[in-house]
């Protein structure tokens, strides 16, 4: 059969194990039989794949990355399929990698799934194995590896494709009080961002050298849908939290975690309560927030990493 490069090159879709499946084709200028070589041959990887690798070509079989510059821990994965030349799977840590390729009338079709666990991660690995594989035809042709482009405005891109600005709208579990006491309700967002906790800490406090507990909320953690009292916790660059409040009263809170994230970057895990009484104001905080939140992505993505 023919391949051909669909009009969606990219999905994002949740894999029969719960997890989510990154789907990514290209169409490249080589037959599958090059293909194959420059996605199994430890000389052809070298150009174009994140980390040296070492594998026995069969099912079963060991594979060993080993990150040339230290950028994340060497992992250990296992053949789990070999069809020459058309489908090679292994695991890579905890993720599925799987690989197929396809005849194509001036080439081939290259189709990556990407199986792994951190959803909202998927903007960082999407970005990642789009400059990667975009270093297969130079590769294979003898070419220097392309340079990789504006990476952060790639990662951005991808995150609007998959819909991963998005927050959420809970109900908090039973017992777990929101305000004075009832339980109420949590719209959360979690966003991988382009640049590491101390950028974005710094980003956020603006000209506030350092914010303290009983001290003003500094503008950039705040949005001015919802008043807000002192700060009621900060742990920098990491965590800040405090109290908003509606006409005086009491609403919930307000906390700002920056984690480790996927990539170069931070994640973010922005969390705002109410109780019941302020159910109606659910919809202006998920609208705030978001508008917030992808202001602030916009202005790390415009700083080089």
């Amino acid at each position: 059969m023919t391949g051909e490069a669909p009009e969606t090159p990219e999905t994002l879709t949740t894999a029969a194990d719960g997890r989510t499946a990154l789907r990514m084709v290209r169409r490249l200028a080589h037959p599958p039989e090059k293909v194959w070589r420059a996605l199994t041959e430890p000389g052809h990887l070298a150009h174009w794949f994140p980390s040296d690798v070492e594998m026995e070509l069969r099912p079963g079989g060991k594979v060993r990355f080993a990150f040339r510059h230290g950028e994340m821990p060497d992992l250990d994965g296992e053949v789990t399929e070999v069809d020459p030349p058309r489908v090679l799977a292994y695991t890579w840590g905890g993720d599925l990698l799987r690989w197929e390729v396809e005849p194509a009338a001036s080439g081939s079709v290259l189709t990556l799934t990407h199986t792994f666990a951190d959803r909202p991660g998927a903007a960082s690995f999407a970005s990642g194995w789009d400059t990667c594989i975009a270093g297969i035809d130079p590769a294979l042709d003898g070419r220097p590896t392309p340079p990789p482009g504006d990476i952060n405005a790639k990662h951005e891109r991808f995150v609007a494709v998959f819909g991963l600005d998005q927050g959420t709208v809970e109900a908090l579990e039973a017992g777990v009080p929101a305000a004075d006491g009832e339980e109420g309700w949590r719209v959360r967002f979690e966003r991988q961002l382009t640049q590491p906790a101390a950028t974005v800490w710094r980003t956020l406090l603006g000209k506030v050298v350092a914010p303290e507990v009983g001290g003003t909320v500094p503008s950039g953690f705040a949005t001015g849908e919802f008043g807000h009292g002192p700060v009621s916790e900060v742990r920098a660059p990491v965590l800040l939290a405090y109290a908003w409040d509606q006409d005086g009263r009491y609403g919930g809170t307000v906390r700002w975690e920056l984690t480790e994230g996927t990539g170069h970057g931070a994640r973010l895990i922005l969390t705002h309560t109410g109780s019941a009484e302020f159910a109606g104001r659910r919809s202006a905080a998920l609208d705030a927030w978001h508008d917030h939140v992808e202001d602030l992505a916009r202005r790390l993505a415009e700083m080089p990493r």
